[in-house]
């Protein structure tokens, strides 16, 4: 299990490397992801802003409690409730930026395609399987984020499950969605596509947290994604040769 997380975790340091060996293509990247980011940052910087507005309005049963009780049970449902939205925006950040930059971020997975060597798919993914892709992945996480909210609502313990639960649920749909170009140009059906995702599942998890918390640095959503989509390019050849090599690969 350790070296499977650690796997996930190397891939992107790997992906990150291209940079060295395709400098322009790898800034290419970062255009759409700026845009994306500039959208959400000012999105969540305005929801948070309304935030204790919200709190307010949504518990007045309250209103009628001990001072210090009342405004320690609105804090800490607020911060829930941000880091609920965090999620979602981590989320919408991947889809989003993807279907943006589409072209550029197809580029450099061919580009690592072919610094990896084998066979480089000629298929299209298209625009609009990338458009279904983003829906699903936004649909998905507005449910770890709901999931998480209502788990933070539970006392003493519940802000905390539910931060490490949705940041858990959050690095697998990250590294899902972003491996899962790759497998499509190659012609992975979806149900291989599971399975492979599931027998691999502590590397794809690595691979998730490690990106999710490059993504949770100031900026770090931007520098990262072109790195990630190499990256995601690498983890999902490397799934796909190790299952090749053999079936029964251990998880």
């Amino acid at each position: 299990m350790v070296r499977e997380l650690w796997s996930g975790v190397t891939t992107l340091a790997r992906g990150f490397a291209t940079w060295r060996t395709r400098p322009r293509l790898m800034a290419l990247g970062l255009i759409p992801a700026a845009i994306s980011f500039v959208l959400l940052a000012a999105a969540l910087i305005t929801f948070a802003a309304f935030l204790p507005t919200i709190v307010t309005w949504a518990t007045p049963f309250a209103d009628s409690w001990n001072d210090v009780l009342r405004d320690i049970v609105r804090f800490l449902l607020g911060l829930v409730a941000f880091g609920a939205a965090s999620v979602l925006a981590v989320i919408t950040f991947t889809a989003l930026t993807l279907t943006i930059g589409d072209p550029f971020y197809e580029r450099i997975s061919r580009g690592v395609e072919a610094d990896l060597g084998g066979e480089i798919p000629d298929a299209d993914g298209g625009f609009w399987r990338g458009i279904v892709d983003g829906l699903q992945l936004v649909f998905f996480g507005a449910l770890a984020a709901v999931l998480m909210f209502l788990i933070g609502l539970i006392p003493l313990v519940g802000s905390v499950i539910a931060a490490v639960l949705g940041f858990i649920i959050t690095a697998r749909l990250l590294a899902r969605e972003l491996t899962s170009r790759t497998f499509e140009l190659h012609g992975v059906p979806l149900s291989a596509r599971r399975q492979l995702l599931k027998q691999f599942r502590w590397r794809v998890l690595g691979f998730g947290i490690v990106t999710q918390l490059c993504f949770l640095v100031p900026l770090g959503a931007v520098v990262a994604m072109p790195a990630a989509v190499a990256g995601a390019t690498m983890l999902a050849r490397d799934m796909l040769a190790a299952a090749s090599r053999s079936p029964a690969a251990s998880s």
